[in-house]
């Protein structure tokens, strides 16, 4: 199943739920509403709607009727709703207000010609109709002058602001919400078609989309919104079709894929982000499950971002999925109930901004359980000892702040994020160039942290097929980078005991970039000025230079013998196996050692 097919079936499911517009309507900000006596005049000044935050009247979102072109340049009314410049035919800004006297003239201008189209369209699409509330709109367009507007003392703010009308009829009722006016509009929709033809989406013959509505919600795309399907250089076309006749999708299917996509895309309360949404880097990642049960496809949906991202925060929502999350995180896809393993097509689209239009990073489809199944494996990947106890299961924004310069998200090599959570979802190898960025990191700010070890292992495991990468600390192993890497620890450690651990500039801050890329330039050094620091441990802690010294002989024994144990360079491969023996070798050291009864301390 394609992109547009898959968002289209997901729209008819929002649509019978009465989550998203019908077809010809869309959720808009509608900041005042007028109320029409049946002559057309005004009950009382029009009256803000939408919710109060931060002492800031917020405007509400309403579904109304909106054409199937976007409104980019030039003149282009709406039906029964609009801004003030064409409801009313007066300016954003009170012509006061503007300085300049041709800019004035010329604003004043072009809000008496919308207003003059707005009228225009309105009266031609009402011209036959009959109910009163219809009949008050158009007595009000015909008595409306752009000089009552100060005349009446109406609130500033409303310039610039979309308003609805609403008619007495028994209870209050918005007039674009009568059934006589979504008749006309449903009769007037199909206006500005380029030919019928066979949809590419639903497969049937109807009216086929010149353009397609643009996509909004996307970090870092156009503000009016971006395309995902547009056909504009001429090298785009083909048997000298034009616009949307290159690759056929109906209205009605064009309308159902960008209102359901728009609808994930969307902010919601306090912007607040939509559940079916989560942000890796660059990459806005929507979601969407499909199954016979809603309730399944509900809990798939809750668990995705939780488990990707970050828990949930309320009670309620925790426990619907905290047994699913459960099992993702420490069990088995065999934990998970069977009906949600197999019984759930899960829909995962990744979008990042491209110029005017929408790169799609990546579209996967699967089982839920398969892709859990693909989850369960980076986790395994990722395992480490010792782990970080106070966030043992990072959402992945957070580790990607680990490739980045001062932790910044904004800082995320672009592609990256995109990379690296395809590879996750789908089993395959991650990007080198995440390889690349750890280790760059850890050589620039000397932070040597459990993220990143993760990060290094689940590279050599994924990427390398690597054996010599253990989850805990292995005395046994003999992969150079691994023994390089503990033996820098050590040296770390014999400083430490022996100068304290408050210094300006200690051994892992001066050379544990060039001694895990340029193991012969370093470690003489290194293991010469050790003997100083243990001469000064024998005087004051002996029992410490002792193990040390021991340690020191055992992990050269594991080295080879024959040669110099010290190679000019690493590989990178070597240079993750270093940091890795470097973590589990620290880890050692602070590991708490068993209690000890004082015949066995003797």
């Amino acid at each position: 199943m394609t992109i547009l097919q898959s968002l289209n079936n997901a729209y008819n499911r929002l649509a019978a739920r009465g989550e998203v517009a019908p077809f010809g309507y869309s959720p808009e900000k509608i900041g005042y509403v007028i109320e029409l006596r049946a002559d057309g005049t005004m009950r009382g000044k029009p009256t803000p709607r939408g919710p109060v935050i931060k002492s800031k009247q917020q405007p509400e979102i309403m579904v109304v009727p909106k054409p199937n072109k976007t409104r980019t340049s030039g003149v282009l009314p709406f039906f029964l709703w609009d801004k003030t410049s064409y409801l009313l035919g007066i300016t954003d800004k009170p012509l006061h207000q503007i300085p300049d006297e041709a800019d004035r003239l010329k604003a004043d201008a072009k809000a008496r010609k919308e207003h003059q189209a707005f009228i225009e369209l309105n009266l031609m699409l009402l011209s036959s109709a009959n109910e009163p509330g219809l009949c008050a709109f158009i007595h009000f367009l015909k008595n409306w002058q752009p000089e009552n507007f100060d005349q009446w003392r109406w609130p500033e703010e409303m310039r610039g602001a979309n308003i609805v009308f609403s008619y007495d009829q028994g209870e209050q009722v918005y007039i674009h919400k009568l059934p006589e006016a979504i008749e006309i509009w449903s009769s007037q929709f199909d206006g500005q078609n380029v030919s019928e033809g066979q949809c590419l989406v639903t497969g049937r013959v109807g009216k086929i989309a010149a353009t397609h509505n643009l996509i909004k919600g996307v970090p870092g795309g156009q503000t009016g919104g971006s395309a995902i399907t547009s056909f504009q250089q001429e090298a785009s076309r083909s048997y000298a079709h034009e616009q949307g006749e290159n690759a056929p999708v109906s209205e009605v299917a064009m309308f159902g894929y960008t209102t359901a996509l728009n609808h994930f895309l969307r902010r919601g309360a306090e912007g607040q982000r939509h559940p079916n949404k989560i942000q890796v880097g660059d990459t806005s990642v929507v979601f969407w499950a499909e199954a016979p049960d809603p309730e399944l496809a509900e809990i798939a949906e809750s668990a995705f971002p939780a488990f990707m991202s970050e828990p949930p925060n309320e009670e309620s929502e925790a426990k619907k999925i905290g047994r699913v999350l459960e099992a993702i995180r420490s069990g088995t896809v065999d934990s998970l109930e069977p009906k949600l393993q197999t019984g759930v097509t899960f829909n995962i689209l990744g979008l990042a901004p491209n110029a005017a239009r929408l790169s799609i990073r990546f579209w996967l489809q699967d089982s839920f359980g398969t892709f859990v199944a693909n989850y369960q494996r980076f986790l395994s990947d990722m395992a480490l000892e010792p782990h970080d106890e106070r966030d043992p299961h990072p959402a992945l924004w957070k580790l990607l702040r680990e490739t980045a310069v001062q932790g910044k998200a904004e800082n995320v090599a672009p592609l990256l994020a995109g990379e690296w959570l395809r590879a996750i979802l789908t089993g395959g190898r991650y990007p080198l160039s995440l390889l690349s960025a750890i280790l760059t990191r850890i050589k620039a700010d000397g932070e040597i942290n459990t993220r990143r070890i993760s990060i290094l292992r689940a590279l050599l495991i994924r990427n390398f097929n690597s054996k010599e990468a253990p989850v805990a600390f292995d005395p046994d192993n003999e992969n150079r980078g691994y023994l390089l890497g503990r033996l820098f620890a050590t040296y770390v450690k014999i400083q430490e005991d022996a100068l304290g651990k408050d210094l300006n500039s200690s051994i892992k801050d001066k050379y544990y970039g060039s001694a895990s890329a340029q193991p012969r330039k370093v470690f003489r050094l290194l293991d010469s000025g050790s003997t100083s620091h243990l001469s000064k441990l024998g005087k004051d802690k002996p029992g410490a230079k002792v193990n040390h010294e021991r340690l020191l002989a055992e992990i050269m024994g594991h080295m080879s013998p024959a040669g110099d144990p010290f190679p000019a360079s690493l590989s990178t491969e070597e240079q993750a196996l270093f940091g890795l023996g470097y973590h589990h070798q620290r880890g050692h050291f602070f590991k708490a050692r068993p209690a000890t009864s004082p015949e066995t301390e003797a």
